[in-house]
Parts: C-alpha cells; sequence; structure tokens
C-alpha cells in the first residue's frame, strides 16, 4: 500500500531538483512514487487506487482548492505540500482539517523529509484500521506459539499433509495465523463483549447510528433469532410480516409464541410487496388478537425492510403507529442505509429514539457491503437489559468464532465512515442508474423485443422512488401514497410474455430460460421470477462488471432470436438430458414453459396468494414439537386441503413462507398450493428447471409429497 503520488509539474529548475531528491529518497525506503500527469489525472487515480498512501504537491501551482477536493474523496490521505520562502498560506484554522503537511524547498533536507513522509505514512496505514482488526494483525504479527485450539496451529497442521498444502496454499498464511483461539487473552471476548471486541462493537454503533450494536458470526438468520428470543417471552404474542424470512419462522419454532400476521402484497410479478397502512393500526391489530386463539396484545412485532426485491417503508410511520414495546427491522439487504442522504427515514436507526420503544435493526454486512459471508449485526435504539440480552446473544453465539469475519465486519463499517461511504453508495447508485437507462434506451430503439426495467417512467431524479397510488407502474393493487419506496440499486428486469398488470401474451420468454443463459456465461442472478430477473448493483459491482451483464443480455437476444438448438445455446443445460433437450431450441423452451405459466394461470394465483392465509390450528412451536414426536405423515402436495402443515413450505429463493407450521391449507388456500404446483410442473416437464422449494420433496414415486400432521 506504499506508493504516493507525485504531481511533478513545477518549471523552477530547484523545485524540479528537490521533489526529485525527494523521490528518490522515497524509493530508498521501499514507497513507490507514480507521476499523475496534472489535477485531472491525480483525481483520477486517487478515485481508482484505494492504495495509494499520498499526495505530493507543489503550494504555488494547487494550494487549498486541489487539497480540499483530494479531501473529499479521502478524508484521510496525506498531502505534502512544498512551498518556498516568499510563497503566502492563505490557510485559517478550518482549512486545517485537511490533512496538509507543509515542507520547503531545501535540496539539504530531502532525506529527512522522505523519512517524515514515511513516518506518515505508516501512521496513516496504522489510523485506517478499526481497533479489533489492528489488534488482530498485531497478534498476527508477534507469530507466538500456541498450545490451544485450532488444532491446525496457524496452519502448520495442513502442511503436514498433502491435500492439506493444497488447502494452505489456496487460502494463504495470514488466512492460517489469524484463525485464533478465543483464548488469546489479548483480543478480549466476543461473547463478553470485552477489549478490542467491544472496541469494535462500539465502533459500529458510531458508524451505523445506533446506541449499542452487536457482530454476528453466523448471519441475520442468528441475527433474527438473539433479537427474538430476548423479545418474546414464551407465551406471548407477537406480531410477524408474513414477508418474513425463514429464520423467523424457525425462531417462532423454538419459542413458543402466537404469531399475528400482518399481509404484504404481491404483483403479477410474484415481486413482494409491502404491508398496507391500514395493517398497523391498533383498530387491525386488535381485530387479528380477537380472532387468534389464546391471543393476547403483542409485545413485539418483526417486520422485513426492505423487502427481498428492494421496497423499502416510512420506517416512521410504522415506529409512531405500532403500539407495541419494542419493533425489529429485519434490514438483512440493506446494511448501507446510513450513507446516502436518499435513504433518510427509510430505516430502522433512522432518526433518533422513540421514547417507550426499543428499535432493533438486523443487517447482513455480507450481502451488500464487504464483509465476509455470515457476517451481520444487530442495532439497538432504545432501553434494554444488556446482561439478559447477552444470554439469548450466547445461545446462538460460537464459543469458537472465526475472527477473519469479525474483522472483516468491523472493516466493512471502517469503509463506510466519513465522506468514504457515501462516495461508494453513490457509486453504486450512479451504475444502477446508467444501467437502468441503458436497458430503457435499448428497449426503445428496438424494433422488435429487448428487456424491460421495473421502475417508474421518469428515473432523472436520483431517488428511493416512491410507489404511487396515481402512477400503476409498479403493479400493486390500492396501494398507499407516501408508504413504499423502491431502491435503485435492486434492478428488476422483466421478460417478454406479461405485462405489469397481469395479462400473458400468446407468446413468452419465462425469465428462468434467461438465467440459465447467463449463468452458462458466467453471470449469476440473485433472484428469477417467472418473468422477472433481480440484480443487486452493490458497492463491489464496476464498470467491468455492469458492461459485461450489459452485453450478455444483448448476446442473450441474439441467440434467442437465432433460434440456436439448446444444445448451442445453454451446453450445460443440455447435458443434464442429452435425450429430451435432442434437436430442441430455445425458443421451442421458452415458449414450452410459457405456455404452462398460461395453464396454470399465473397472474391470478400471484394476485391471490395472499388474499386468505392458512388457517392457524396450533402455534409453529407446538407444531415443530409434534413433528419430533413423529407425529406426521406423508402427503401429496396436491392433497394438502384440509391438512395440518408439519413445515414450512417456502420456494428458495426468496426464502418467505407461504405455508407455515401448523396452519390448515382450505379451499381458500388453492391458490397458493396450485403456485407451487406450478414450480414442481415445470421442473417435472423440464430438466434444469426445478425450483427449491422447501418442505416439499419427491417421493420414490416421483409424487411431489409433503410432511402432515397425522389426526
Amino acid at each position: 500500500m506504499n506508493t504516493i503520488a507525485m504531481l511533478l509539474d513545477v518549471t523552477e529548475t530547484f523545485k524540479q531538483n528537490v521533489l526529485t531528491r525527494v523521490a528518490a529518497e522515497l524509493e530508498q525506503v521501499g514507497i513507490q512514487v507514480v507521476y499523475p500527469q496534472n489535477c485531472d489525472d491525480l483525481i483520477d487515480l486517487i478515485k481508482k487506487n484505494a492504495r495509494l498512501a499520498g499526495v505530493i504537491l507543489d503550494w504555488d501551482q494547487h494550494n487549498l482548492s486541489l487539497c480540499k477536493n483530494i479531501t473529499a474523496l479521502n478524508e484521510s490521505l496525506p498531502i505534502y505540500t512544498f512551498v518556498n520562502s516568499k510563497t503566502s498560506l492563505d490557510v485559517n484554522f478550518s482549512d486545517l482539517e485537511v490533512n496538509i503537511h507543509f515542507y520547503e524547498y531545501v535540496l539539504e533536507h530531502a532525506p529527512d523529509i522522505a523519512r517524515r513522509i514515511n513516518l506518515s505514512t505508516e501512521d496513516y496505514i496504522t489510523k485506517l484500521l478499526p481497533p479489533l482488526t489492528k489488534a488482530l494483525f498485531d497478534y498476527v504479527h508477534k507469530e507466538k506459539y500456541t498450545f490451544c485450539t485450532p488444532g491446525h496451529m496457524g496452519g502448520t497442521a495442513f502442511e503436514q499433509s498433502p491435500v492439506g498444502s493444497l488447502f494452505y496454499d489456496f487460502y494463504g498464511e495470514n488466512t492460517m495465523r489469524s484463525d485464533i483461539s478465543i483464548s488469546v487473552s489479548e483480543l478480549g471476548s466476543l461473547l463478553d463483549h470485552s477489549g478490542p471486541h467491544k472496541e469494535a462493537e462500539d465502533f459500529i454503533a458510531e458508524t451505523f447510528n445506533a446506541e449499542r450494536s452487536f457482530i454476528i458470526t453466523n448471519g441475520t438468520s442468528t441475527a433474527n433469532k438473539v433479537v427474538g428470543m430476548y423479545s418474546c417471552p414464551a407465551g406471548s404474542t407477537v406480531i410477524v410480516d408474513r414477508n418474513c424470512h425463514k429464520s423467523i419462522t424457525h425462531l417462532m419454532m423454538m419459542t413458543n409464541v402466537t404469531p399475528i400476521y400482518l399481509k404484504p402484497t404481491r404483483n403479477a410479478y410474484g415481486i413482494l410487496g409491502g404491508i398496507p397502512k391500514a395493517e398497523f393500526s391498533r383498530d387491525h391489530i386488535q381485530s387479528l388478537v380477537e380472532k387468534t386463539p389464546n391471543a393476547t396484545w403483542p409485545v413485539h412485532a418483526v417486520i422485513t425492510n426492505s423487502t427481498y426485491d428492494g421496497l423499502f417503508y416510512n420506517t416512521d410511520y410504522i415506529k409512531q403507529t405500532l403500539d407495541v414495546k419494542s419493533i425489529h427491522f429485519d434490514s438483512a439487504w440493506v446494511p448501507y442505509t446510513n450513507f446516502h442522504p436518499i435513504y433518510k427515514g427509510k430505516s430502522g436507526m433512522s432518526g433518533e429514539r422513540v421514547e417507550g420503544k426499543i428499535i432493533y435493526e438486523t443487517q447482513s454486512t455480507h450481502k451488500l457491503l464487504a464483509a465476509f459471508s455470515q457476517a451481520s449485526m444487530i442495532h439497538i435504539k432504545g432501553d434494554f437489559n444488556e446482561r439478559t440480552f447477552n444470554e439469548a446473544y450466547m445461545m446462538h453465539t460460537s464459543t469458537s468464532p472465526l475472527y477473519s469475519i469479525v474483522a472483516s465486519c468491523e472493516v466493512s463499517a471502517a469503509m463506510m465512515r466519513g465522506t468514504a461511504g457515501e462516495q461508494l453508495i453513490n457509486q453504486s447508485i450512479k451504475r444502477a442508474m446508467n444501467f437502468r437507462k441503458e436497458i430503457q434506451r435499448l428497449n426503445e430503439e428496438t424494433n422488435s423485443w429487448f428487456f424491460n426495467v421495473w421502475q417508474p417512467d421518469n428515473i432523472d431524479s436520483v431517488d428511493c422512488w416512491p410507489l404511487s397510488s396515481v402512477n400503476n407502474w409498479h403493479g400493486f393493487n390500492n396501494i398507499d401514497d407516501d408508504h413504499m419506496y423502491l431502491d435503485p440499486i435492486k434492478v428488476t428486469l422483466v421478460t417478454p410474455g406479461m405485462d405489469i398488470h397481469g395479462n400473458l401474451e400468446k407468446t413468452g420468454i419465462p425469465a428462468s430460460v434467461v438465467a440459465q443463459f447467463l449463468d452458462e456465461n458466467g453471470i449469476i442472478v440473485e433472484k428469477t421470477g417467472p418473468y422477472s430477473l433481480l440484480f443487486l448493483f452493490s458497492i463491489g459491482i464496476n464498470k467491468t462488471k455492469s458492461l459485461t451483464l450489459l452485453r450478455t443480455l444483448m448476446e442473450f437476444k441474439r441467440v434467442f432470436d437465432t433460434n440456436l438448438k439448446i444444445s448451442e445455446a445453454m451446453p450445460e443445460l443440455y447435458k443434464k438430458d442429452p435425450e429430451f433437450y435432442h434437436n430442441m431450441r430455445i425458443q421451442e423452451l421458452a415458449q414450452g414453459i410459457h405456455q404452462l405459466t398460461i395453464q396454470h394461470n399465473l397472474p391470478e394465483l400471484m394476485y391471490k396468494a395472499f388474499d386468505e392465509l392458512p388457517v392457524m390450528e396450533m402455534t409453529p412451536h407446538d407444531a415443530y414439537q409434534q413433528e419430533i414426536r413423529g407425529n406426521v405423515t406423508e402427503c401429496q402436495l396436491k392433497d394438502m386441503v384440509g391438512k395440518i402443515s408439519a413445515n414450512m413450505i417456502l420456494p428458495y429463493p426468496p426464502g418467505v413462507p407461504l405455508i407455515m407450521p401448523g396452519e390448515k391449507v382450505t379451499e381458500d388456500n388453492q391458490p397458493i398450493l396450485s403456485f407451487l404446483e406450478m414450480l414442481c410442473d415445470i421442473g417435472s416437464h423440464y430438466p434444469g428447471f426445478e425450483t427449491d422449494i422447501h418442505g416439499v420433496y419427491q417421493n420414490d414415486d416421483g409424487e411431489y409429497v409433503v410432511k402432515v400432521l397425522t389426526e
């Protein structure tokens, strides 16, 4: 990382001599010097090279204006400015917040200046590291001999085996040496929240506008359970967003609570909408309590924000309206909301605390920030009993955490502090906006078909776009105004075959066909609906990746219009069943799947799937207790009406349960069964297009079956 940029654009010979000598001295101490041609070249270099550790420039040529532009990109980056005896410094105290170091043009001072710059560079690098990560790096560099876990002892064990050596070489020395035991006292304890671990959590809380934050090393599924175990005493009633992640259902299976569900909407594309405003009212909650056996006034609420497809709530409305003592916003997909003004008022940690309430927000640091997989966070605002909360925390947290996950969570927070965070999120937004506009342009210019984008007609303003009852671009019925907003970095493309109102066309291109083609060309889609594809423009998406996606979508159009054989267009799919796909062409495949969606009347299923929820005959906890006692039997999916499901049933992704454990499926729930049967039908007809449906599996006779409770 020891690279410094020098603007060597001075005209005076004595200045050139000093700068050249300083550069030579820096090279001697191991600092690489690069030479941008001008100010624009320098700014571009800073934007594209995060490893740059300083800038050297002439004050007479560039002065404070350039320094402020540099600081806007990296407020900590050292700037070394050279002045002569006649230079006038027009600098006030506020200007000194810029990290400027002044040196005179004296040739004899060049070695000393280089030493000082080297020390400043080391200081800059040291200060970049947040507390736990710095302590971890320092510990690894000490190379201590350990006689405790883990058994590979910094990688030594791997190097004693041929296959272990391959593993060691792949992951590298520092990965092995930083995998250490919780017995290392100088790093404190993740479970006791002491030492550098506590410093890391305080650092994260400050960064994310929370009063208290906890690091989770097993994903937001675990974070959700920790919050629930503390907030939902056995026997209590809990408000649950029916658009919840399966981890919330697992929580309800673990602790004996009575759920009452708030119903979200879906549009014809299957995009998950929000919960209408009326569902949050006290009168509606009271009506749910009255018709739910054993329910009392709820103590806690769980709301998904944002939805998988990128819809945010006006969270201030929910915080003020929901009459419960604690609200948990499951924000796994949006850990970046504190770092750009367009997300103000749309997250759990937005604004100040709400008196008399505890607000929780769980976020997957690994999903759309830069942490390792399984890194997650719990943020809290409000008064809570930390010792009791920590018991719930320890129930779900390993006594042997992987420190690299913990450190990556902290580093991802450090990356977002100050102006750097807004810069990173702004880049994501701009990249997504450019991609959206390019798809829109190609769609308008083509004489046949192209992909479209699920978005408002006018996206010139950079914002979270509101869903409105006046402009029905979103396809949701009876939408509330000033309630939900679309995140610009969650890009949903729609394919031909169905319009936003659910009208099926005679021909179509199901999104699963496009997703298979993209996969075979090195691009993985986040979520595939019947006629929609979700792409996440996170901070890790650069221009190259964006352009590659665009080019591959255009290539799909060429392949489809040319009507290539499956063996040519998608050879990996062809290998799954060469006999079935023999001589089949891509248009035949697409139209075949499209005909199945017409046959099953997909739009009606999407609209009606949440009209009537299954009847809760017992809580998820009681249903699971029946299952582990063996009081279950196998039932064909099509015969579920009148039976009580033992398990949750959900297509994955997005992992949102359609049927909960303990719920009886009635005739009113036929759209849910028909939707599941359609997914199974497509998989049965077309090898390679099976949907992963948790809770549904094939028996030895090839029938799709589920587990139901015995009568």
